[in-house]
């Protein structure tokens, strides 16, 4: 059976059907823009996150750096350390080393002493003989100290130290082996003394006194300067003298100078030679004074301060540590045998 035609509506044959609209080609330029931004984001986020790791590299190679630069700093001065630790003991190797050479110089001489001892017992009936010998040397060490405390006569301790060490060559008991290293050494010391200061400080003076009357000498001898008419006319009326009374001009006044100088200078001679190290300075310091009452100041006067500065501080007794120690030691060795 033939299946039933649909009813069309009328002019249905005569009209065309209707065409389906082509799409537009704005929306595919969207799409193809919203990738391209798309891509162009995921490129700027892939450098961003780039930049950022580099970044990051950066600042650890920086942190590196800087560790190893404060490492370095660090070792570099340890090292420092540790090269004046090395410095301090090859300084302290060396004194030890000299000191060791001084106790093997010390150890040379003690043997030769000992050698010199051994050689000498032939006898050993000698006890008598061997403490008369040590009652001069013990005699002879006592005036020789006292010469030198008491009247400062150095040559004089020298000679008594000298004799003694003969009279001490002559004992054969090893027992005063030590005794006679300790008197080679008070000896040696008295040897290296120079000039007793006292000697010196007056022998000083004694030639400043000399220099500073010679001028006056001159001055007697040198013809008078002649004198201006108005002082040969009116001298007997009127008496001129200078406002500036610092300097001594007038002869009288520089006569009184000269002697008040000369004076000063004698009583500090007498302190010296008493050893009145206060006394001496005191005399000097008025010594200056009367310097630079006789002269304005000048490079002749400060010369001769100088001098005077220089005699001041110059010491008035010998000091001589070791001395003694020989004596003391002779005393308890008898006392102990």
């Amino acid at each position: 059976m033939s299946e039933p035609f649909e009813s069309l509506p009328p002019n249905s044959m005569s009209t065309p059907p209707t065409a389906t609209p082509a799409p537009r080609r704005g929306s595919n330029a969207w799409l193809w823009l919203l990738i391209l931004v798309l891509i162009a984001a995921a490129g700027g986020w892939f450098g961003w996150r780039q930049w950022q790791q580099r970044q990051t590299l950066e600042r650890e190679a920086a942190a590196d750096a800087d560790q190893r630069l404060e490492a370095l700093d660090q070792r570099l001065s340890t090292l420092r350390t540790t090269q004046e630790a090395q410095n301090r003991r090859i300084v302290q190797a060396d004194s030890t080393n000299r000191v060791l050479r001084d106790e093997l110089h010390g150890i040379g001489q003690r043997a030769a002493l000992i050698e010199d001892s051994v050689s000498k017992l032939a006898d050993p009936d000698r006890h008598g003989a061997q403490a008369m010998r040590l009652d001069e040397t013990e005699l002879l060490l006592t005036l020789g100290q006292q010469r030198l405390l008491i009247a400062g006569d150095l040559e004089g301790a020298r000679r008594a130290y000298a004799l003694a060490g003969g009279a001490l060559d002559g004992v054969d008991d090893p027992a005063y082996l030590s005794l006679r290293q300790t008197l080679l050494q008070e000896t040696a010391a008295l040897k290296e003394l120079g000039i007793e200061p006292r000697m010196q400080a007056m022998a000083k003076l004694d030639a400043l006194a000399q220099t500073l009357s010679l001028p006056e000498e001159t001055a007697k001898r040198a013809a008078p300067a002649p004198t201006p008419w108005w002082q040969r006319a009116f001298g007997n009326l009127i008496e001129t003298q200078p406002v500036d009374r610092t300097v001594a001009s007038h002869p009288s006044d520089r006569a009184a100078a000269l002697a008040g100088l000369q004076l000063e200078i004698s009583l500090a001679r007498a302190a010296a030679e008493r050893r009145d190290v206060q006394g001496y300075r005191i005399a000097l310091k008025r010594a200056e004074r009367w310097v630079q009452r006789l002269s304005a100041p000048s490079a002749a006067q400060d010369r001769q301060l100088a001098a005077l500065r220089e005699m001041a501080a110059l010491p008035l007794s010998l000091t001589v540590p070791t001395l003694g120690t020989t004596l003391q030691q002779l005393r308890q060795l008898r006392t102990a045998h």
